[in-house]
């Protein structure tokens, strides 16, 4: 989750994957551009999915409104959170994308407005489990999802348990998630689960998680090597991490040696990433509402899944075929028993210790 992400590099459309997205009911019959002259301020991640938003979000809805998006990129939730805080309330984002343990930890700070449902319509078609959530201030978003990313030339099929990354033929060979992302505090979580606790015994799971500290290759800050490291059969095994990071390269694991499952004994995560706006912004409220409409679009939805394997959550996303029939797109449809979807409050409260925990025991 983790959301938060430090990634640079050039992120192509996978198959089915349209270059432009047709233009949506908020351009009227005679072409005009309703937000001409308008300005959205946007907050997101620095890697790939960062860009899929640029290309597949801001761009096409700066071609049908008029509006134009200025970015700022950062490297995860935790940076994003830092800095609205720093802002002391000066107006500097419109919106921000960002995963939901965020949000809430913003909603104590007092600095989220309650975007206006009524503005939001496309909201009608989202499955209604991930409308909304810290408590009405943040607009559902994507799924996120994260589980075990493993070497195919190492495993024959896919490992089953992240017991796995204790395995002895792995030391050297083995990576996790660096600690100021959510997926820290998913492994943190997969651990006590692995232990036959219930995911919030942080005590047990990180004396477990020390044994790895020596065995470690590398943390996986950077996703761009992280592939390079696969592709040299320098790594085996990695996680809690995200398929989104490599949709590139788990559709050709011939020539990148990777590939990803949620199919593991102790459970998959599944977190529900929002987009947010701030209670001090500098757009205004028309085009800052249609924008987060905008994130929501049925097209919008699809082509985000595809490009970066983010769960839909329209339940009308168009998706193609490919992409429906993707093993490493989760549609809400798919959240069984094995998905864990953490109870923000509980995530936000022991965060900061959990990292601070995490950071001491492997660096």
């Amino acid at each position: 989750m983790s959301v938060r992400f430090t990634r640079r590099g050039l992120l192509k459309t996978g198959a089915g994957v349209t270059a432009a997205l047709a233009m949506p009911a908020i351009v009227s019959a005679a072409g005009h551009k309703k937000f001409e002259g308008k300005t959205v301020r946007l907050l997101t991640w620095s890697d790939n999915t960062g860009l899929a938003i640029l290309n597949h979000i801001a761009k096409p809805f700066e071609e049908a409104t008029g509006a134009k998006v200025i970015a700022d990129r950062t490297g995860s939730t935790s940076e994003m959170v830092a800095k609205l805080r720093a802002s002391g309330g000066r107006a500097q984002y419109d919106v921000i994308t960002l995963a939901g343990v965020g949000a809430v930890e913003l909603v104590k700070d007092g600095l989220l407005a309650k975007p206006d449902l009524n503005q939001l319509p496309n909201l009608q078609d989202v499955d209604p489990r991930f409308r909304t959530g810290a408590d009405g201030h943040g607009i559902g978003y994507l799924l996120w999802t994260g589980g075990l990313v493993y070497n195919t030339k190492t495993f024959k099929s896919p490992p089953t348990s992240y017991a796995e990354m204790w395995e002895e033929q792995y030391a050297d060979r083995l990576f996790l998630p660096p600690a100021t992302w959510t997926d820290a505090l998913d492994t943190i979580f997969a651990t006590s689960r692995m232990l036959g606790g219930d995911g919030r015994d942080a005590d047990a799971a990180l004396a477990k998680l020390g044994e790895l500290r020596n065995r470690l290759l590398t943390f996986g800050e950077n996703p761009t090597q992280l592939v390079e490291l696969f592709r040299s059969d320098a790594l085996d095994i990695g996680g809690v991490y995200a398929p989104a990071f490599f949709a590139k390269e788990l559709a050709d694991p011939a020539n990148s040696n990777m590939g990803a499952t949620y199919d593991v004994e102790e459970g998959f995560f599944a977190d529900l990433m929002y987009t947010i706006m701030p209670k001090a912004k500098p757009g205004e409220d028309d085009v800052v509402h249609a924008f987060m409409n905008y994130t929501l679009d049925a097209k919008v939805q699809g082509v985000m899944a595809e490009a970066v394997l983010n769960g839909p959550i329209n339940q009308k996303a168009e998706m193609s075929a490919a992409a429906k029939a993707s093993p490493f797109i989760i549609k809400p449809e798919q959240l069984g028993d094995k998905a864990i979807v953490h109870d923000k409050e509980f995530i936000a409260e022991v965060r900061e210790d959990w990292i601070k925990r995490y950071t001491q025991t492997l660096a």
